[in-house]
C-alpha cells in the first residue's frame, strides 16, 4: 500500500497535480482488501471578486429558497445496502412509483455549477449557498454567523425516502438530519431577487421553492411543516 501512496503522489508531481486531503468515505462490503480506490478533485480560481459566495454576506431577513433533488445522491447508502440484504428481492424489489429500489438509489445526482453561473449572469444576489448531502437539512446551518433558520415549506420526499423510513422504522428527525429528504440545495439571497431567481431556475430546468428565512437568534435549524429542531451543536462539522 505504501508503494501505491507513493506512486500517486509521483504522478500528481509529475502532471503538476496538487494532491490534497479529503474524507474518508466508508467501504464495508464495496471495496475488496486487494484493491484501492482513487479519487479526484479539481481547484479553480473565481477571476471576479463579485462572484466569490463565502458566508459573510448572509445576514437576518435573507430569504431561503430549496432546491429540488433529484434522489438520494450519495449519502446513506450504507443503509440502503444494508436494507438491500433484507429484501426478498434486494435491489429488485419494487417500489410505489414503479422503479426498483436500486434505480431509485442509482438516480442521478443534479449539478447546479451552471445554475449558479445563470444566477449570477442576471445580477441575483446570493450571499450564501450549501448543499444538503450528509448531514440532511441540519446543512442549512453550515454558515459560521449565529442565526435561526426558519423552514416554513418544503418539498415532499420521493418514495425512496418512505421506502428507506419504513424498512429501516426510523423517525422523521433521523431521517431529516440524515438525507436530503427532496432538498438537496439552499440558496440564501434577498427577499427582492426571489422571484426572479425562481425563474431563472425554472428555466434552467430545475424546481425552486420559497421555503423560509434567516432571522436573528442562535444557531439552529427549525423544520416547521415537520415540527422539527436542530441546535447546532447536532452539527458537527470540519
Amino acid at each position: 500500500m505504501r508503494d501505491l501512496i507513493e506512486g500517486w503522489k509521483a504522478g500528481c508531481n509529475l502532471s503538476g497535480a496538487s494532491w490534497g486531503g479529503g474524507e474518508t468515505p466508508t467501504y464495508h462490503g464495496i471495496i475488496n482488501p486487494d484493491t484501492i480506490d482513487l479519487g479526484g478533485s479539481a481547484v479553480g480560481i473565481i477571476q471576479n471578486k463579485k462572484n466569490l459566495i463565502i458566508d459573510k454576506k448572509l445576514k437576518h431577513g435573507d430569504r431561503i429558497i430549496l432546491l429540488k433533488s433529484n434522489g438520494i445522491n450519495v449519502n446513506g447508502l450504507s443503509l440502503c445496502r444494508a436494507i438491500a440484504k433484507k429484501l426478498g428481492k434486494g435491489y429488485a424489489t419494487e417500489l410505489v412509483e414503479g422503479k426498483t429500489y436500486g434505480d431509485a438509489i442509482l438516480t442521478k445526482t443534479h449539478i447546479y455549477a451552471k445554475l449558479i453561473q445563470e444566477l449570477q449572469k442576471y445580477k441575483i444576489d446570493i450571499h450564501y449557498l450549501s448543499n444538503i448531502t450528509g448531514h440532511g437539512l441540519r446543512k442549512i446551518m453550515r454558515a459560521r454567523q449565529e442565526l435561526t433558520y426558519i423552514i416554513e415549506k418544503i418539498f415532499d420526499p420521493q418514495e425512496l425516502f418512505l421506502f428507506i423510513q419504513r424498512q429501516a422504522d426510523l423517525s422523521d428527525y433521523e431521517m431529516y438530519q440524515t438525507f436530503n429528504m427532496g432538498m438537496d440545495y439552499a440558496l440564501f439571497l434577498p427577499y427582492k431577487d426571489v422571484q426572479k431567481a425562481l425563474k431563472i431556475i425554472k428555466d434552467n430546468g430545475f424546481e425552486g421553492l420559497d421555503a423560509g428565512y434567516v432571522e436573528k437568534g442562535k444557531k439552529q435549524v427549525v423544520i416547521q411543516p415537520k415540527q422539527l429542531l436542530y441546535h447546532a451543536e447536532t452539527l458537527d462539522l470540519r
